[in-house]
């Protein structure tokens, strides 16, 4: 039945290589209706199920198993052309090769960050999306099937495992002496991630720099300052110091120094001392445990007021706000009760002649 078929191919043996390559084309065309398809019916059924896991799962898989489609029409292609057994063996090995990194790659895409398993593990363990424990158990994860990947791939390619081990072995002392602020910044990392004395978006500040944390990798943390600079510092060195979150006040702190003239009637200014007292404990906004309205020192210039409380905003704008409204109610009773600020210069006065 296919004897013309077989006459063709032995009158035109080019048209092996054309059938190989037609091989190839058709898996091509595959790719794009097959994956389109899947995952199609993936979106639907992760829809309509109460977990996405197996849906984000599987598109971790998408890209690999796109490329995969295409290695197979390749393998298949070269299996038509039935080259030497010799060729074979390396190309066998080549599919086994790529199966490893298909499996490498999706795995490698499911580990990261944005993925269902640490979206629901930071639910379970840390409970805070802003936490860094994450993100850095997921570089970890990664670097690991990195490893894990290369290390398959070498025993497929038959290379002594147990022989680069004990090359480590004899040159263990010296990488670890290279290797020791690595080691000490990566373990900084981890006293970081599990104490947790601050988070991505906290305002921190130690002896060296003061700002808001962006990130926290294996090496290093990354902190935005007020000027936006980006400070890369290592993580040896930040576990280390004295942390100072201040992304963790409950109540935020005013302290203002007022100086009164020395003339202001003492009636008066025991009037404003009341009444600004009185404004802070009546005010939502002010925290009410600590208020401190006093007269505490006579300076050179003048009776310095103390004005100490508590915002219960924190945020920057918020506290700014807080502060502004009652600097403008101090100004306004000190006018009120006719008490004049003293500024630190003397009071000139016009002396007329007599004569």
């Amino acid at each position: 039945m296919f004897d013309w078929y077989y006459a063709w191919l032995e009158a035109w043996p080019w048209l092996h290589y054309v059938i190989a390559a037609l091989i190839i084309l058709v898996f091509l065309m595959l790719r794009k209706l097959f994956t389109r398809f899947i995952f199609a019916v993936i979106k639907k059924v992760s829809k309509h199920g109460k977990s996405h896991f197996l849906g984000n799962l599987l598109y971790a898989f998408e890209k690999p198993m796109r490329m995969l489609i295409v290695v197979l029409g390749v393998y298949f292609a070269v299996m038509y052309l039935n080259l030497q057994p010799d060729v074979m063996v390396v190309v066998n090995r080549l599919l086994r090769t790529f199966l490893i990194v298909f499996f490498g790659w999706g795995f490698f895409n499911f580990s990261g960050t944005s993925s269902d398993l640490f979206t629901r593990l930071g639910r379970k363990v840390d409970g805070d999306q802003d936490s860094m424990l994450i993100p850095f158990i997921s570089r970890v994860l990664r670097g690991l099937i990195i490893v894990l990947m290369f290390t398959v791939i070498a025993m497929e390619w038959d290379y002594d495992i147990n022989g680069f081990i004990a090359g480590l072995g004899l040159g263990g002392l010296a990488f670890a002496l290279a290797a020791q602020d690595t080691i000490a910044n990566f373990f900084g990392g981890i006293i970081l991630v599990t104490e947790k004395p601050f988070k991505r978006g906290d305002w921190v500040e130690t002896s060296t720099i003061e700002g808001v944390v962006e990130d926290i990798a294996f090496r290093s943390t990354k902190v935005r300052t007020f000027a936006e600079g980006l400070v890369t510092i290592p993580n040896s060195t930040i576990a280390n110091d004295s942390i100072t979150n201040w992304s963790e006040m409950r109540t935020r702190q005013v302290f203002s120094s007022i100086y009164l003239k020395y003339n202001s009637p003492v009636e008066n200014v025991r009037n404003v001392l009341k009444r600004v007292d009185q404004e802070l404990r009546d005010s939502p906004e002010v925290h009410p445990e600590e208020i401190e309205v006093y007269v505490r020192e006579f300076e050179e210039y003048g009776m310095e007021m103390l004005v100490y409380y508590f915002t219960n905003a924190t945020p920057w704008t918020e506290w700014l706000k807080v502060k502004e409204y009652f600097n403008m109610r101090i100004l306004e009773i000190l006018e009120e009760e006719n008490v004049e600020i003293a500024i630190p210069m003397p009071d000139l006065y016009k002396h007329r002649d007599p004569s």
